[in-house]
This record gives structure tokens, C-alpha cells and sequence, in this order.
């Protein structure tokens, strides 16, 4: 059966939920939210949108950073690669540099998280907002808990990221027209900081580094490509754009199937007798792309 574009399930998520109110104690604190939801961009976004050659309706992605207080929402221009859009201040975020370990520690998340329609919230108590989608398959791997962990509106944070209601309207708005360009999804890339060699060598010490090494391999794949990275995770581990080379890859690995490191393993279909550098795993060496220039 074939699936409801993105755009049709986000009018239908802004219809239940609207309708929700009142019977499922939908989250709202009175004034109509499908209003909110559907305000539209602005004047002023929408020239700056035409200054940078970004399509309305073209992708988004963002990037999160904790210590510098942060936001970024970055679009895809006519060049097919994200550009930086806009920076916002983040008004509040909850807990201290590291990752969301167990519900009710008060963190804000850390990671690589992916954001459909269906979780954005027109219904919220802060405004708007959107789910961030925590715990992710990383998370869950460690067996991290909580959940309702979200990029929201009124200032005021216990878990999440916090924004001024003006702030996650024009953001929110951002999002929907993403979705109503045929968006499936877009990524949310949250870090302890902007990953500079002076933070890192700052932060050297912290017990959460090599988690944090392993977030600077996205981040710098973002942002020598500027392209979206492609994220997967493997034996409790963030893998960047494996590519294959010479075998047929699919989407999840084999335990036992070393994927990480300059050379990635990924599973193909088992074939018998079929021997790799891993084991009698059915995996054949897969290796990640090179490195590209912006302008290449």
C-alpha cells in the first residue's frame, strides 16, 4: 500500500489534533493552535529566503549547541546543498554538558535525531513544538529513558530546548513548508558545542569525550559537504555515509560485523561459505567516501 505524502499527513495531524481538543486533553492553553501552526512566514523571512536562492518549500536541518546557547536552521538552496538560514538564541535548556541518560534527569539530549510530521505538536502547552525524537536507536542501545523531549516555545525548560514563542513560530513555520515540499523528515543535530579543536582541547578531560569525538565525525561530514549525513548506528556506535563498494549493503548489520573506524563493514544477504576480515558473518568491507569540497 502506498504511504500519504508528508504533506497530507501534516494536515491530518493539524486536523485530529484539533479536534482532539477538549477529548484527549490535547495539550493547549486555549488560543487556537491550528492558527499558530499555519501562521505564515513572514515578509522579512521570506526575502531572505530569496536573498540566499532557498526555495520556500526546499529541506531543512538544524543544529543544536548547548554552551553557546545556539540554534541554527540551515536550508537547501538552489544549489542542492544546505546553507546557513538564520541563527537563534536558545532562551533555556535544561541540565549540563553530556548526553540524556534516564527520564527525569533533567538533560537536554544529545546526538542525531530525525523529526517527521507527525511529530510536531500544534497543541502545545509552551506554543508550539516538536518532538525531538528521544530516545533514538543510540539511545535505546544504552538503554537511555524518557521521552516528550522537546524543541518548544515559552521560555522555560525542564529536559528540553526552550525558545521565545516568536522564535519557535518562524522555526515551526520553516518546518511545515519543508514538509509541504515533499520533506520526509529532517535531521536535528544536537551538540555540547560547536566542535572546534580549542572546544575539544577545552572539554579534553570531560569522561563524555569520546562520545563527543564520535559527534565531531558528523559534524565535520556536515560541514565540509553541507549535505545531510546519512546516520546509521552499529554495535553502539554513530556510523557517518557508509558506502558500499562492491557489495549490497541494507539497512541494519550483523552482530559481530565490525562497522566503524576509516573502513565500515555492512551485511549483505548471507551466502554461503562466504568468508570477510569480520568473521563468517556474511559481510563483505565497505568503504565510507572520501572526503568532499563544498565546491566540488
Amino acid at each position: 500500500m502506498k504511504s500519504c505524502p508528508p504533506y497530507l499527513h501534516l494536515a491530518l495531524a493539524l486536523l485530529a489534533c484539533a479536534a482532539a481538543i477538549g477529548l484527549t486533553g490535547c495539550e493547549t492553553d486555549g488560543i487556537n493552535p491550528t492558527a499558530r501552526a499555519l501562521k505564515p512566514l513572514s515578509p522579512e523571512m521570506l526575502a531572505e529566503l530569496d536573498r540566499k536562492h532557498m526555495p520556500k518549500r526546499s529541506p531543512i536541518l538544524m543544529r543544536l549547541f548547548k554552551e553557546e546557547s545556539e540554534v541554527e536552521v540551515w536550508k537547501q538552496d538552489t544549489s542542492g546543498r544546505f546553507a546557513l538560514l538564520k541563527t537563534y538564541p536558545i532562551c533555556r535548556w535544561s541540565g549540563e554538558l553530556g548526553p540524556k541518560t534516564r527520564e527525569g534527569d533533567r538533560q537536554a539530549p544529545e546526538g542525531f535525531y530525525t523529526i517527521t510530521p507527525g511529530q510536531m505538536n500544534p497543541n502545545s502547552h509552551y506554543y508550539l513544538s516538536f518532538d525531538i525524537g528521544y530516545p533514538n536507536a543510540y539511545d535505546r542501545a544504552y538503554g537511555r529513558t524518557g521521552s516528550n523531549i522537546m524543541v518548544h516555545g515559552d521560555c522555560s525548560s525542564r529536559g528540553c530546548y526552550a525558545m521565545t514563542d516568536e522564535q519557535i513560530s518562524e522555526i515551526y513555520a520553516l518546518a511545515r513548508e519543508a514538509f509541504l515540499g515533499d520533506q520526509e523528515s529532517f535531521q536535528v543535530q544536537a551538540y555540547p558545542f560547536r566542535m572546534t579543536p580549542l572546544n575539544m582541547a577545552m572539554h579534553r578531560n570531560d569522561p563524555n569525550m569520546p562520545f563527543w569525538k564520535m559527534l565531531k565525525e558528523g559534524n565535520d561530514h556536515f560541514e565540509v559537504t553541507h549535505l545531510e549525513p546519512k546516520v546509521d548506528v552499529c554495535e553502539k556506535r554513530y556510523v557517518f555515509d557508509a558506502k558500499p563498494v562492491g557489495c549490497m549493503a541494507v539497512d541494519r548489520c550483523l552482530p559481530g560485523c565490525h562497522y566503524g573506524g576509516s573502513t565500515h563493514i555492512q551485511p549483505e544477504r548471507m551466502v554461503p561459505g562466504l568468508r570477510s576480515s569480520a568473521g563468517d558473518c556474511g559481510c563483505r568491507r565497505c568503504e565510507e567516501p572520501a572526503r568532499r569540497d563544498p565546491d566540488d
